[in-house]
């Protein structure tokens, strides 16, 4: 079975295991987020894999703010501007 890969030679997606171990959290946290819409995820069936960008994105955000970054809290804004992207006709 072929992995999609990155630029970098890493791969596209992680899985749910994987990004909790990069994390440093145990996957039953990662998945009870994923389920919440707290944090980003592909669904494919049954299954969740996560992006290795959105990853990327939250490592470049907590070492540029110096300080904690409350991934329920940008799921939130992200949830809010979908809402209102629907509420003025830009639904996707």
């Amino acid at each position: 079975m072929s992995t999609a890969m990155s630029n970098a030679g890493r791969p596209a997606f992680y899985t749910v295991k994987e990004a909790a171990r990069i994390l440093r959290v145990v996957p039953a946290t990662l998945y009870r987020a994923i389920r919440d819409d707290a944090f980003p995820a592909v669904r494919v069936r049954t299954r969740y894999v996560v992006p290795a960008a959105a990853l990327d994105k939250l490592i470049v955000e907590a070492a540029e703010s110096g300080g904690c970054v409350d991934v329920a809290q940008v799921a939130a804004e992200r949830r809010a501007a979908r809402a209102i992207e629907r509420t003025h006709g830009g639904a996707r």
